[in-house]
């Protein structure tokens, strides 16, 4: 009776299976920035002409820029002034934007020297904040590369404009400024490197990791399963035996997986040391999380980090602005595995060492709640043995 309903059923747990994992490819397909936090530094000085108010073109194009933004209803790009380069490289530095357009002090002036026999074309700089993240930033790139190409057309046509007023004959010079009016100078900060898988290879690390983790709590927890405990004290010490074979687990996968990366699949590792702690921490802190959802369900909690691995992949290799709102704020907001991209990035991408940062604390935490758990199901969780053994000696 039980395999007919199984028959019966099979076509609705088929379709649920197709609609939980047709799921995990909705954040990919065509993905929309939302509030791309973009800098703009504006350091023009401006111009003045006689008898007139002085004239700061890149304050212009700045108002402009915010202006147009504030017309949307739903953004793309959260425009950031910022004042001064150094202010926004301490930005770029600490992930606050993905690119930025910086306009030089003598913009004005040069821009003025365009109607001049004697043109000198003004350059803003583009920066694109690479390691952040490597689709997010080259987008923000692309929008960038737009709003000086926008710019170029309208500073274009408002030069004709005014050499057909006043008749007047184009120098060389001033025919060759015509083309490109206003140039660009494109920069990568905190690059990713030559190697375009370089890119990938903070996300491309946490599948294999992930799985060592969900394997190594696997064994651990079947084979404490097996012992012969007797009572509370035993099953304690059994926990903390679990805690201890996984921590040496950990370090093993965490130095294990580095070295295959940087030496057999050809991942540039700055810093081999501070990756494989960092490494060794992040299994040590899933490998606790797996062993304390076990201890509580049992082998019915293992599809729970299946579904994560799913779930969590493709998010991801995403930037947080790119994301739908469910996937972002149900989703994304408590993978604990997102700590561990954030932090590999910050120590590929951003030189940041082996520090008390946000990932590491995060990761921390959850080993230590997750240990917490363990020692907890031991201290509550009392065995057959152990009941008949205290009625004995009642």
């Amino acid at each position: 009776m039980l395999k007919n309903k199984l028959l019966l059923l099979s076509p609705i747990i088929a379709l649920a299976v197709i609609f939980i994992f047709s799921l995990t490819l909705f954040p990919s397909v065509q993905p929309q920035p939302k509030n791309l936090p973009i800098a703009i530094v504006n350091e023009d000085e401006g111009i003045e002409f006689p008898n007139q108010p002085k004239v700061n073109m890149g304050k212009s194009i700045v108002n402009m820029i915010q202006k147009s933004s504030q017309t949307e209803e739903e953004t793309a790009v959260n425009w950031v002034e910022v004042k001064g380069i150094e202010a926004v490289q301490k930005g770029l530095d600490k992930k606050k934007y993905y690119a930025a357009l910086v306009i030089p002090k003598d913009f004005s002036a040069k821009q003025a020297s365009l109607r001049t026999p004697t043109p000198s074309s003004p350059e803003v700089e583009i920066l694109i904040n690479q390691g952040m993240n490597n689709a997010a930033s080259a987008m923000a790139g692309q929008i960038l590369n737009g709003v000086v190409d926008n710019m170029n057309d309208n500073v274009r046509t408002q030069l004709l404009d005014g050499f057909e007023q006043q008749g007047a004959t184009l120098t060389v010079n001033q025919a060759v400024s015509l083309a490109t009016p206003i140039s660009k100078k494109v920069t990568n900060v905190n690059e990713i490197g030559t190697n375009s898988a370089n890119g990938n290879a903070p996300v491309s690390l946490f599948q294999p990791l992930w799985m060592a983790s969900i394997a190594s709590a696997a064994i651990i927890f079947f084979a404490v399963r097996k012992l012969s405990i007797t009572n509370r004290k035993e099953n304690f010490a059994a926990k903390l035996v679990q805690i201890l074979i996984g921590a040496i687990v950990a370090l093993v996968v965490g130095f294990g997986l580095t070295w295959l990366a940087d030496g057999m699949v050809g991942l540039h590792i700055p810093q081999f040391t501070d990756t494989a702690l960092f490494l060794s921490i992040t299994s040590f802190s899933f490998l606790l999380m797996i062993l304390a959802v076990l201890s509580l369900l049992g082998l019915k909690g293992m599809p729970i980090f299946i579904l994560m691995l799913f779930f969590g992949a493709p998010l991801l290799a995403m930037a947080p602005e790119m994301m739908s709102p469910f996937y972002h704020d149900w989703i994304y907001s408590w993978l604990p595995m997102r700590f561990m991209v954030e932090g590999l990035r910050g120590l590929f991408f951003f030189g940041e060492g082996l520090t008390w940062n946000t990932p590491v604390s995060v990761l921390v935490w959850i080993g230590l709640v997750s240990m917490l758990i363990i020692l907890g199901t031991a201290l509550k969780s009392i065995t057959v043995k152990e009941q008949i053994t205290e009625a004995s000696v009642e």
